[in-house]
């Protein structure tokens, strides 16, 4: 049997779905295919006519044997991506159990597949589990005393962990729809499968990330919170030493899924020599606006409609040397304080799966450039941390953000009120943001912002308010890795994800850990 998609199926809001399937098969059918198992694959939102929104399916079926050519053209068919991988072992003995540094997206994925397939992995995450962390969380937004190994950088699941959890990806890989599968599997809501534009949301997030932990554990994996990763050795009889804040552990393979928060880590690394590269990066603010207002300007007289999600969107400028993008849009979410060392604040977005906050929110951000730094990786990473301690002193020292008016960072005035700031329950202060950032950066996220506002009405809408700083989109760096995915000079150690600068979300830094697991799989036997 072989899976086909039939794309384009256009209806109105208030069709049912079962119409798609109806659709599809007459579609096909005409054509002369004999369909089986017709059923949706896919649903997103056409809103470009703000007078007539129409939901878009595209529909999943099958047939036996294989469909000619020129009907897969004349119906724009494509073949469905399969949710199963092929796995390989190889024969290599490994000396000692594998070892996963870092429980964000890669390195739970590459622990977890690891597990399932025999090899009973040790996973190392610096911070806690999800109950501690969010016991942590909630105590720096009362205390104001920040732990630096667990917060909403640091814990298990990652960064992710305290986001939309957003599983929109870029990257054409295969590897996806496991992903998604596998997150379903784990108590993610089904919808995943199918919406054009899947999360699942910080509250149910936890729940997965706790399910994944678990089954880890159930399949010989171990998993050992609250250590952190200070160094490796050299390898001595295929196994190599760990240095870690529990004490040496002997490890056959490496998994470096650090974070691109891990500064200590890429210090430690640059102190060893390891190839590691500075590379472009982005900086910005948070920006708020009313849910209301953007459903508004992007649904007209359709927002509210029970069918239509809540409205996200996606906005880009370009000047003729830098450009100007809208990143991890949270409708229903607020904007959170993403510290991870004292004396510094930089803030991210989080929404719950129900996306239910009375604001909506996004990263606004801007280019940056080698040349902007320096260009070396300690100069990136020095550069992020001198607007994360500017915004950390422009906020009064104690962690509340610094925020200001679209009108007033653009000088055409504008009262705070409207928009209430929901970082940490209102923990902010009034502040000039243009001295937060350099005067080039500034001055091209004034002209984006006037820019979105053309696209989407209200966008630069005097009253809606920042809150910087915005600094961790990305790692600042890549560490070098050759085509098996190990470091240059290092066959058993495998950089990854975010951290590593091969990922850029959650679904692609999965799909890093799969790969990387998949490596390891195929070169070696389970461990004994």
């Amino acid at each position: 049997m072989t899976e086909y998609i039939l794309s384009g199926i256009s209806l109105s809001l208030d069709a049912p779905a079962d119409e798609a399937v109806a659709v599809a098969a007459k579609k096909l059918r005409r054509a002369g295919v004999r369909a089986e198992h017709i059923s949706i694959y896919r649903r997103s939102v056409d809103a470009r006519n703000k007078n007539d929104i129409k939901l878009v399916y595209a529909v999943r079926f099958s047939i036996g044997g294989t469909l000619k050519k020129e009907i897969c053209t004349k119906l724009g068919l494509g073949i469905a991506a399969s949710d199963k991988l092929e796995i390989k072992k190889g024969a290599q003995v490994l000396a000692a159990r594998p070892h996963v540094v870092g429980m964000g997206p890669c390195g739970l994925f590459a622990a977890l597949l690891l597990a399932e397939h025999g090899y009973r992995p040790v996973l190392l995450e610096r911070g806690g589990d999800v109950e501690s962390r969010v016991k942590a969380v909630e105590n720096f937004y009362t205390s104001g005393m920040l732990d630096e190994n667990c917060n909403i950088q640091f814990g298990a699941g990652g960064a992710g962990t305290f986001s939309d959890g957003k599983l929109v990806t870029r990257i054409s890989d295969s590897r996806c729809a496991y992903v998604l599968s596998k997150l379903h599997e784990l108590g993610a809501p089904k919808e995943i499968l199918t919406n054009a534009k899947p999360h699942i949301g910080t509250d149910i997030l936890r729940k997965v990330v706790d399910n994944a932990a678990s089954r880890i554990v159930s399949l010989g994996g171990e998993i050992m919170y609250n250590t952190s990763f200070l160094g490796f050795g050299e390898v001595k009889g295929g196994v190599r030493k760990l240095y870690t804040s529990r004490g040496d552990m002997a490890a056959s393979v490496t998994v470096l899924a650090i974070g691109h928060s891990a500064r200590d880590t890429y210090e430690m690394l640059l102190s060893r020599g390891t190839e590691i590269e500075a590379k472009d990066f982005s900086v910005g603010f948070r920006i708020e606006h009313l849910k209301e207002d953007i459903d508004a300007a992007l649904y007209g007289s359709f927002a509210g409609h029970k069918e239509l999600p809540y409205a996200e969107y996606n906005l880009s400028y370009n000047t003729k040397s830098r450009g100007v993008y809208t990143f991890c849009m949270c409708p229903g979410g607020e904007v959170v304080a993403g510290a991870s060392e004292r004396g510094a604040l930089c803030v991210n977005g989080m929404s719950r799966f129900a996306r239910d906050g009375k604001n909506s929110n996004s990263a606004v951000c801007v280019s940056v450039f080698r040349s902007d730094y320096g260009g070396g990786a300690r100069e990136a990473i020095e550069f992020q941390r001198s607007l994360e301690r500017a915004a950390f002193t422009a906020g009064g020292g104690d962690y509340s953000a610094p925020v200001s008016s679209v009108g007033r960072f653009l000088g055409s005035g504008g009262e705070c009120g409207r928009v209430v700031p929901t970082y940490m329950g209102g923990k902010v202060k009034e502040a000039d943001l243009k001295e937060l950032l350099p005067d080039e950066l500034c001055a091209t996220l004034s002209a984006g912002l006037i820019d979105f506002g053309r696209k989407i009405k209200g966008f630069d809408a005097p009253h809606a308010m920042l809150s910087g700083v915005e600094t961790r989109t990305s790692a600042p760096l890549r560490i070098l890795r050759g085509n098996n995915l190990t470091m240059i000079g290092e066959d058993d150690i495998y950089p990854g994800g975010e951290g590593a600068g091969y990922a850029g979300g959650i679904t692609s830094a999965a799909v890093d850990g799969i790969k990387i697991a998949e490596e390891i799989i195929g070169k070696y036997k389970p461990f004994e």
